[in-house]
């Protein structure tokens, strides 16, 4: 058995463990990131996340062909690959070892891989960044049939699915819905809970329902899945509601219900690692876990996952070892978040049914996405906008933007959040023109402000 020590170990060559690899590189460290799947160099994101989902979004709104934008899709994510891990292995400090880690005891880690003798490796400081995994519900028949598939092994297809079940009306679901819209597919959305997006308010949810509707997309919900059977080439999924059954068919179905920390096979049992009910690792607001100089980045203990917080948990590790040891997830304030469908939804803070349900004052403005010129101009002119201010600090509290380009806007209220700057900085901005940013100025107009 070949026994490797090093100062630092990374566990997972996500957004965090790789940035972080990099820093202490460059500081003259020793560091090892070690990486169970070559396909995953660089994380989540880059492979099999955010960037190849939105390369097929982008061209599939711009009228390409499935099968071309696939292509377009694996040469893309194949450099960004190929950049990452040379981005580290090109360092003299930092070394990426393939194959698969499992702690055997607190600082003392085994790395195998098939065909190739274990390693042990030792490390005086661990960061796990091991990140999340689908959630795949238990279906009768799930594992018979040749059809389901998680986002993965739907964005790796040559060929769009005709007809496309989709089990889940999550933001992921959805993103795949309004992909596979644009492609020309016929979309079935199914999901046991009859309320569609529970967490924002009824009149933005009931927009985004028409309009994919309008789309094409049929939406089953309140539905209860009994199985799923393969004939010939398609699936059937048998489906309840009120206690009256139907099928459903479809030539692939989409598991979108969701991701959780992944941390099966890790051994965790063998440290004294606490985790959560969830399978998270537990942290502090430093992100150590309960062990010292043992570290948890990224989607694996628990909260947002998105590739941004997992970039602001290695600003975190920085600050702590490196810096004035200020930041911390206890002062990382509110996250802004996109939903790439047709338009993009996009929020941050409060939205009307958290602050009544907690009892909170605010001024509400309202702007429909019609009264925006550069919407116009995009030939989008879907959609809605909120925004919730305190009544006495006149600071944002919130906002809901139901637009196009709204993940781009977002950001513009995210900072202004931050810098508690009042509302009105933004009303009396001066944008250029035309574009969606200065949606802004109509939006906390004094004529847009509803009275409550």
């Amino acid at each position: 058995m070949e026994r490797r020590t090093f100062k630092n170990l990374i566990i997972g060559f996500g957004k965090a463990g790789k940035t972080l690899a990099k820093s202490l590189a460059n500081k003259g460290e020793s560091v090892a990131i070690v990486e169970q799947s070559t396909r995953m160099y660089g994380g989540t994101c880059i492979n099999i996340g955010c960037i190849p989902s939105k390369s097929l979004i982008v061209n599939g709104q711009k009228g390409e062909a499935f099968t071309e934008a696939v292509l377009q899709k694996f040469s893309l994510v194949e450099k960004l690959n190929k950049k990452n891990y040379h981005m580290i292995a090109d360092e003299p400090n930092a070394t990426v070892i393939d194959g698969k880690a499992r702690f055997l005891s607190d600082h003392e880690v085994e790395v195998s891989e098939e065909g190739k003798p274990v390693m042990l490796v030792q490390a005086e400081r661990i960061f796990i960044n091991t990140g999340a995994r689908a959630i795949l519900p238990s279906i009768l028949g799930m594992s018979e049939s040749k059809n389901l598939v998680t986002s993965t092994g739907l964005m790796d297809l040559q060929e769009k699915p005709e007809r496309l079940l989709i089990v889940g009306s999550g933001y992921i679901g959805l993103e795949f819905a309004s992909m596979f819209l644009s492609y020309g597919s016929k979309v079935t959305i199914i999901d046991s809970h009859s309320m569609f997006l529970p967490r924002q308010d009824r009149d933005v949810a009931q927009r985004i329902k028409q309009d994919l509707e309008d789309a094409g997309a049929v939406f089953k919900l309140g539905y209860e899945i009994n199985g799923v059977f393969d004939r010939n080439e398609e699936s059937i999924l048998n489906i309840t509601r009120e206690g009256q059954a139907e099928e459903t068919h479809g030539d692939k179905i989409l598991l979108a219900t969701g991701r959780k920390p992944n941390t099966s096979g890790l051994g965790l049992e063998n440290t004294s690692i606490k985790v959560g009910e969830a399978g998270h690792i537990l942290v502090n607001e430093k992100l150590e876990t309960s062990v010292p100089n043992i570290w948890a980045l990224g989607d694996v203990h628990g909260g947002p996952q998105f590739t941004y917080t997992s970039l602001d948990d290695f600003r975190i590790i920085e600050s702590q070892l490196y810096g004035d040891k200020s930041r911390t997830l206890s002062n990382r304030g509110e996250l802004a978040s996109s939903v790439f469908i047709t338009p993009t939804l996009s929020n941050i803070g409060l939205t009307e049914t958290i602050a009544q349900a907690q009892g909170t004052r605010y001024r509400l403005f309202r702007l429909e996405a019609t009264a925006i010129p550069k919407s116009a101009v995009l030939g989008q002119s879907k959609g809605l906008l909120k925004a919730l201010v305190d009544p006495e600090t006149q600071e944002i509290l919130g906002a809901t933007l139901y637009a196009e380009e709204s993940h781009e806007v977002i950001n513009i209220l995210s900072l202004a959040i931050k810098a508690k700057l009042p509302y009105t900085m933004l009303r009396d901005h001066i944008y250029t023109h035309p574009t969606m940013s200065e949606a802004l100025n109509d939006l906390f107009a004094p004529a847009n402000e509803v009275k409550l």
